[in-house]
């Protein structure tokens, strides 16, 4: 997550989910905050707040009070000021770039034990990075760009003993999209499945460790936003 992207329409769709998924649970997010960059037009897909025919209808609540946060000063922050969303936030920015390549791995392993303390609370996390999961092999870790990435290992610890939905953005990769949402979910246990959103880009939201109530909230969401290009992807 950047602060630029505040309110756009990933920021709808995502927070949208996560309020018809979690109500009535106390609901963690790790926001996997990220330096803003400026060197593309991420960020700048608000225009759904123009057509409120097509989109409000969705989530009214919700669409009305990004159309204040896209307004303003978009952060993280003035999403959790909203209350609209979220009971517990880990926003510590993920800054190890700055660091020598040597000392990143561990600052990474200390920044993710505050996450885990953070979320300790939680009966349902999410984690928001900017790109979406990665393997766990340890040279990622001192890469520069390693910030915009989670773990298959630290899905997986979010994910012990309550439910994780991790978001994913979908790359341009070998295979297609298809392939790739299975790959990562060969990679987790049975009841693991997606959540696949198309709207102005392709984004994959799996939810690991589901009960039975998020699983068939699941299944009503994507009912409810099939014409805006979500769908429930279950592991083939």
């Amino acid at each position: 997550m950047q602060d630029r992207y505040a309110g756009d329409i990933g920021d709808y769709v995502k927070l949208a989910l996560l309020r018809h998924l979690t109500g009535g649970r106390k609901l963690g997010i790790a926001w996997y905050l990220y330096p803003d960059e400026g060197h593309n037009a991420d960020g700048r897909h608000i225009g759904y707040l123009s057509l409120p025919d097509r989109w409000r209808r969705l989530d009214p609540e919700l669409f009305d009070v990004l159309k204040t946060v896209a307004d303003d000063t978009r952060s993280v922050q003035a999403l959790q000021q909203t209350k609209m969303i979220g009971d517990l936030f880990h926003g510590t920015p993920l800054t190890s770039e700055a660091l020598p390549w040597q000392k990143r791995s561990a600052w990474r392993h200390e920044w993710f034990q505050d996450v885990v303390a953070s979320m300790s609370d939680a009966d349902v996390v999410f984690a928001d990075p900017d790109n979406g999961l990665v393997d766990d092999d340890p040279k990622r870790r001192t890469k520069a760009k390693f910030g915009k990435s989670i773990t298959l290992q630290e899905a997986t610890a979010l994910a012990r003993n309550r439910p994780a939905i991790i978001y994913h953005h979908n790359p341009r990769r070998p295979g297609g999209h298809d392939l790739e949402v299975e790959y990562w979910l060969s990679h987790f246990d049975d009841r693991a499945f997606a959540i696949r959103a198309n709207a102005y880009s392709c984004r994959t939201f799996f939810v690991l460790n589901p009960d039975d109530q998020i699983f068939e909230r699941a299944q009503e969401f994507c009912y409810n936003w099939r014409e805006r290009g979500v769908r429930l992807h279950i592991l083939k």
